[in-house]
């Protein structure tokens, strides 16, 4: 059920209830959903937190992920995603969208739009997704002044720093680029693009009581583990980033070539969501309900 105008609306702040479902036990799975309409889907499936990825932004605006989208069109979607679902939500920070200040307003800005927790990278601009070449990485003093500044400025926000620095550096340097993190304020860290199970096993043990988050997504440098094997090897938090939006992206493709092909969209009906599994989802018939009652009109007496 969406919770746009529910009675049931979240009271704790949601910086406070992704804590919660990271201190529940096992690993906290994190499926990424790129707008409104997907976040209530990954809900019925029965997920209670989410994850917006920057790719997947751009992606959804036709755009590549190198940076150049501003902090309050990602607030546009951190609104819609957490409006429509009410989970908690880890937004794709980039790089800050700037130093210092400007990662402080990221974070004001993305908590007022109703995000649980963000993560900032320590790419210079511009950057590039974690799995892709000659990523250029900031000082990592630099980074980790921005990590305290978004710790400063969050209210409630969990603020999780992700290192690319395995791939330029080694593990042992993205290790080291960790603590610092750590010791700058951050709650998690996001060791990016690991390329072997054992070099996951070897930050988890280089990193004691620190909660890490991996990213397991397609077509990447990560081997492909399931959440389970995941959590085995001592993991806190996982994401499957682009996914959604990919599955989406091709049932498109589909749909465009069939209807030039046809000239109509009948051979597609089999693959649609119909026009009842769409209201269910997005809960017409509760808003109706729900405005009939607000404009009931009460006679006077």
């Amino acid at each position: 059920m969406p919770y746009l105008i529910a009675d049931d609306l979240p009271d704790a702040p949601a910086g406070a209830r992704f804590r919660a479902s990271l201190a529940r036990p096992g690993i906290l799975r994190l499926p990424g959903a790129h707008n409104g309409q997907a976040a209530l889907q990954a809900k019925a499936a029965g997920f209670d937190a989410l994850y917006l990825s920057g790719a997947a932004m751009t992606a959804s605006m036709g755009l590549p992920d190198l940076g150049i989208i501003t902090v309050d069109e990602v607030a546009f979607f951190i609104r819609q995603i957490t409006r429509a679902s009410g989970l908690p939500l880890l937004v794709d920070g980039d790089t800050g969208y700037g130093e210092a200040l400007n990662v402080m307003h990221m974070v004001r800005v993305f908590e007022e739009a109703g995000a649980g927790a963000v993560h900032l990278e320590d790419q210079l601009l511009p950057k590039k997704c974690g799995h892709l070449n000659d990523k250029k990485l900031a000082p990592a003093a630099d980074m980790a002044a921005k990590v305290a500044a978004a710790a400063r400025a969050a209210r409630h926000l969990v603020v999780i720093a992700r290192t690319d620095a395995a791939a330029s550096e080694g593990l042992e340097g993205a290790i080291a680029r960790a603590r610092l993190y750590v010791e700058a304020g951050a709650d998690a860290i996001f060791p990016e693009a690991l390329t072997s199970v054992e070099m996951f096993r070897e930050m988890r043990a280089a990193l004691p009581g620190v909660k890490l988050l991996a990213n397991m997504t397609e077509f990447g440098r990560t081997p492909a583990l399931t959440a389970q094997e995941f959590e085995a090897l001592g993991y806190d938090m996982v994401i499957w980033p682009v996914s959604s939006l990919r599955i989406a992206n091709k049932a498109q493709a589909r749909l465009y070539a069939t209807l030039a092909r046809d000239g109509a969209t009948t051979a597609m009906l089999p693959e649609m969501q119909t026009r009842a599994e769409l209201y269910d989802v997005i809960g017409l018939n509760v808003f109706e309900a729900l405005d009939r009652s607000i404009a009931l009109s009460v006679l006077p007496k």
